[in-house]
Protein backbone atom coordinates (compact mmCIF):
# COMPACT_ATOMS: atom_id res chain seq x y z
CA UNK A 1 0.00 0.00 0.00
CA UNK A 2 1.19 3.51 -0.87
CA UNK A 3 -0.16 6.80 0.47
CA UNK A 4 -0.39 9.63 -2.05
CA UNK A 5 -1.49 13.27 -1.95
CA UNK A 6 -4.45 13.54 -4.34
CA UNK A 7 -4.95 17.28 -3.65
CA UNK A 8 -3.07 19.77 -1.46
CA UNK A 9 -3.17 18.37 2.06
CA UNK A 10 -5.58 15.56 1.08
CA UNK A 11 -4.42 11.95 1.09
CA UNK A 12 -5.43 8.60 -0.34
CA UNK A 13 -4.19 5.05 0.08
CA UNK A 14 -3.46 3.09 -3.10
CA UNK A 15 -3.58 -0.70 -3.13
CA UNK A 16 -2.37 -2.76 -6.08
CA UNK A 17 -1.98 -1.29 -9.56
CA UNK A 18 -4.86 0.95 -10.69
CA UNK A 19 -3.34 1.14 -14.18
CA UNK A 20 -4.87 -2.25 -14.94
CA UNK A 21 -8.29 -2.04 -13.29
CA UNK A 22 -9.25 0.99 -11.23
CA UNK A 23 -11.53 1.03 -8.20
CA UNK A 24 -12.18 4.30 -6.38
CA UNK A 25 -13.61 3.73 -2.88
CA UNK A 26 -15.37 6.41 -0.82
CA UNK A 27 -15.77 5.84 2.93
CA UNK A 28 -18.77 7.00 4.96
CA UNK A 29 -19.59 10.14 6.94
CA UNK A 30 -16.72 9.80 9.42
CA UNK A 31 -14.14 12.47 8.56
CA UNK A 32 -10.91 11.39 6.85
CA UNK A 33 -11.49 7.68 7.51
CA UNK A 34 -9.74 6.06 4.55
CA UNK A 35 -8.11 3.40 6.74
CA UNK A 36 -11.53 2.14 7.80
CA UNK A 37 -12.00 0.51 4.39
CA UNK A 38 -8.47 -0.86 4.31
CA UNK A 39 -9.44 -4.53 4.86
CA UNK A 40 -11.86 -4.41 1.93
CA UNK A 41 -9.45 -2.50 -0.31
CA UNK A 42 -6.66 -4.98 0.40
CA UNK A 43 -8.82 -7.94 -0.56
CA UNK A 44 -10.07 -6.34 -3.75
CA UNK A 45 -6.48 -5.52 -4.72
CA UNK A 46 -5.44 -9.11 -3.96
CA UNK A 47 -7.79 -10.16 -6.76
CA UNK A 48 -6.15 -8.05 -9.41
CA UNK A 49 -7.68 -4.58 -9.13
CA UNK A 50 -6.02 -1.34 -8.13
CA UNK A 51 -7.91 0.43 -5.36
CA UNK A 52 -7.71 4.09 -4.36
CA UNK A 53 -9.27 5.06 -1.01
CA UNK A 54 -9.21 8.84 -0.37
CA UNK A 55 -9.96 10.76 2.79
CA UNK A 56 -12.90 13.12 2.49
CA UNK A 57 -14.68 15.47 4.86
CA UNK A 58 -18.47 15.26 4.92
CA UNK A 59 -18.54 18.03 7.55
CA UNK A 60 -16.92 20.63 5.29
CA UNK A 61 -19.06 23.55 4.15
CA UNK A 62 -19.54 21.86 0.76
CA UNK A 63 -20.35 18.50 2.41
CA UNK A 64 -17.17 17.06 0.95
CA UNK A 65 -17.89 17.73 -2.72
CA UNK A 66 -14.45 19.19 -3.44
CA UNK A 67 -12.72 16.19 -1.87
CA UNK A 68 -14.87 13.65 -3.70
CA UNK A 69 -14.62 15.30 -7.10
CA UNK A 70 -10.93 15.96 -6.48
CA UNK A 71 -10.33 12.27 -5.91
CA UNK A 72 -12.11 11.44 -9.16
CA UNK A 73 -10.05 14.05 -11.02
CA UNK A 74 -6.86 12.64 -9.53
CA UNK A 75 -7.69 9.07 -10.51
CA UNK A 76 -8.61 10.07 -14.08
CA UNK A 77 -5.35 12.01 -14.43
CA UNK A 78 -3.18 9.20 -13.08
CA UNK A 79 -4.73 6.12 -14.71
CA UNK A 80 -6.70 5.57 -17.90
CA UNK A 81 -8.54 2.34 -17.10
CA UNK A 82 -12.34 2.58 -16.58
CA UNK A 83 -13.33 3.62 -13.06
CA UNK A 84 -15.51 1.43 -10.88
CA UNK A 85 -16.82 3.68 -8.12
CA UNK A 86 -17.55 2.12 -4.72
CA UNK A 87 -19.19 4.05 -1.89
CA UNK A 88 -20.19 3.07 1.62
CA UNK A 89 -23.05 4.63 3.60
CA UNK A 90 -22.92 8.42 2.99
CA UNK A 91 -20.15 7.66 0.49
CA UNK A 92 -22.63 5.35 -1.24
CA UNK A 93 -25.13 8.18 -1.54
CA UNK A 94 -22.34 10.38 -2.93
CA UNK A 95 -21.42 7.68 -5.45
CA UNK A 96 -25.06 7.47 -6.53
CA UNK A 97 -25.23 11.24 -6.88
CA UNK A 98 -22.04 11.32 -8.93
CA UNK A 99 -23.42 8.61 -11.22
CA UNK A 100 -26.81 10.20 -11.74
CA UNK A 101 -25.28 13.67 -12.27
CA UNK A 102 -22.29 12.34 -14.24
CA UNK A 103 -22.89 14.59 -17.25
CA UNK A 104 -23.02 17.71 -15.10
CA UNK A 105 -19.66 16.90 -13.53
CA UNK A 106 -18.07 15.49 -16.72
CA UNK A 107 -17.65 12.05 -15.18
CA UNK A 108 -17.29 8.71 -16.92
CA UNK A 109 -17.91 5.67 -14.72
CA UNK A 110 -17.93 2.03 -15.74
CA UNK A 111 -19.98 0.79 -12.78
CA UNK A 112 -21.16 2.08 -9.41
CA UNK A 113 -21.26 -0.16 -6.34
CA UNK A 114 -23.03 1.11 -3.21
CA UNK A 115 -22.52 -0.58 0.14
CA UNK A 116 -25.41 0.19 2.52
CA UNK A 117 -25.97 3.48 0.73
CA UNK A 118 -27.60 6.32 2.66
CA UNK A 119 -29.90 7.16 -0.23
CA UNK A 120 -32.47 8.91 1.98
CA UNK A 121 -30.24 11.97 2.58
CA UNK A 122 -28.80 14.63 0.29
CA UNK A 123 -25.74 13.29 -1.49
CA UNK A 124 -22.47 15.15 -1.02
CA UNK A 125 -21.69 15.49 -4.73
CA UNK A 126 -24.86 17.15 -6.01
CA UNK A 127 -25.94 18.53 -2.63
CA UNK A 128 -29.45 17.28 -3.36
CA UNK A 129 -31.64 14.38 -2.37
CA UNK A 130 -31.47 11.70 -5.06
CA UNK A 131 -34.23 12.29 -7.62
CA UNK A 132 -37.02 9.79 -8.13
CA UNK A 133 -37.62 10.85 -11.73
CA UNK A 134 -34.47 10.25 -13.78
CA UNK A 135 -35.93 11.10 -17.17
CA UNK A 136 -33.65 14.10 -17.72
CA UNK A 137 -30.52 12.11 -16.84
CA UNK A 138 -30.78 9.44 -19.54
CA UNK A 139 -29.45 5.95 -18.82
CA UNK A 140 -26.19 6.06 -16.92
CA UNK A 141 -23.71 3.45 -15.80
CA UNK A 142 -25.13 0.38 -14.04
CA UNK A 143 -25.50 0.07 -10.29
CA UNK A 144 -24.81 -2.78 -7.91
CA UNK A 145 -26.28 -2.35 -4.43
CA UNK A 146 -25.08 -4.48 -1.51
CA UNK A 147 -26.85 -4.14 1.83
CA UNK A 148 -26.83 -6.09 5.08
CA UNK A 149 -30.18 -7.39 6.30
CA UNK A 150 -28.94 -6.85 9.89
CA UNK A 151 -28.07 -3.20 9.27
CA UNK A 152 -29.52 -1.15 12.15
CA UNK A 153 -28.03 2.14 10.92
CA UNK A 154 -29.49 2.27 7.42
CA UNK A 155 -32.32 -0.26 6.97
CA UNK A 156 -32.10 -2.53 3.94
CA UNK A 157 -35.39 -1.05 2.77
CA UNK A 158 -33.49 2.10 1.76
CA UNK A 159 -31.59 0.14 -0.89
CA UNK A 160 -34.74 -1.71 -1.92
CA UNK A 161 -36.49 1.60 -2.53
CA UNK A 162 -33.55 3.04 -4.48
CA UNK A 163 -33.32 -0.11 -6.60
CA UNK A 164 -37.01 0.19 -7.38
CA UNK A 165 -36.51 3.83 -8.42
CA UNK A 166 -33.67 2.88 -10.75
CA UNK A 167 -35.63 0.02 -12.32
CA UNK A 168 -38.71 2.18 -12.79
CA UNK A 169 -36.54 4.66 -14.71
CA UNK A 170 -34.88 2.03 -16.88
CA UNK A 171 -31.47 2.07 -15.16
CA UNK A 172 -29.61 -1.21 -14.75
CA UNK A 173 -29.35 -2.28 -11.11
CA UNK A 174 -28.68 -5.43 -9.13
CA UNK A 175 -29.50 -5.56 -5.42
CA UNK A 176 -27.97 -8.23 -3.19
CA UNK A 177 -28.87 -8.55 0.47
CA UNK A 178 -26.24 -10.09 2.71
CA UNK A 179 -26.41 -11.52 6.25
CA UNK A 180 -24.35 -8.77 7.84
CA UNK A 181 -24.49 -5.32 9.45
CA UNK A 182 -23.66 -1.75 8.49
CA UNK A 183 -19.96 -1.96 9.33
CA UNK A 184 -18.71 -5.35 8.15
CA UNK A 185 -20.10 -4.91 4.64
CA UNK A 186 -17.42 -2.25 4.12
CA UNK A 187 -14.61 -3.95 6.05
CA UNK A 188 -15.22 -2.03 9.26
CA UNK A 189 -16.29 -2.56 12.86
CA UNK A 190 -18.12 -0.10 15.08
CA UNK A 191 -16.32 0.93 18.29
CA UNK A 192 -19.15 1.91 20.61
CA UNK A 193 -16.85 3.36 23.27
CA UNK A 194 -15.30 5.88 20.87
CA UNK A 195 -18.39 6.17 18.65
CA UNK A 196 -16.41 5.56 15.48
CA UNK A 197 -15.74 2.94 12.84
CA UNK A 198 -12.40 1.15 12.69
CA UNK A 199 -10.90 -1.43 10.30
CA UNK A 200 -12.33 -4.87 11.06
CA UNK A 201 -9.99 -7.58 12.35
CA UNK A 202 -12.26 -10.31 13.75
CA UNK A 203 -12.69 -13.52 11.77
CA UNK A 204 -16.46 -13.27 11.35
CA UNK A 205 -16.33 -9.77 9.90
CA UNK A 206 -13.43 -10.65 7.64
CA UNK A 207 -15.44 -13.48 6.11
CA UNK A 208 -18.03 -10.91 5.12
CA UNK A 209 -15.30 -8.62 3.81
CA UNK A 210 -13.90 -11.41 1.64
CA UNK A 211 -17.35 -12.09 0.20
CA UNK A 212 -17.89 -8.43 -0.65
CA UNK A 213 -14.37 -8.13 -2.09
CA UNK A 214 -14.98 -11.08 -4.39
CA UNK A 215 -18.22 -9.56 -5.61
CA UNK A 216 -16.51 -6.25 -6.34
CA UNK A 217 -13.58 -7.97 -8.05
CA UNK A 218 -15.93 -9.98 -10.27
CA UNK A 219 -17.68 -6.79 -11.35
CA UNK A 220 -14.37 -5.09 -12.06
CA UNK A 221 -13.16 -8.03 -14.15
CA UNK A 222 -16.32 -7.84 -16.25
CA UNK A 223 -15.70 -4.20 -17.20
CA UNK A 224 -14.51 -3.74 -20.78
CA UNK A 225 -11.01 -2.29 -20.82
Amino acid sequence: METVEYAPGRFADVYGDPAQRTVLMWHGAQVDARTTMGPLAERVADQGAGVVVPDWNSRASDRGRADLLGSLKFVRAQWTSPIVLVGWSLGGAAAAGATIHATKFDLSLAQTICLAGAFMVADSVSGQTLPTDLTEFGAGSPFTLLHGVDDDVIPVGVSRDFAATLRRNGWRVELTELPTDHAAIAGAVYDKADDRYLPASDAEALLVVQNVAERIANIVRAVDL
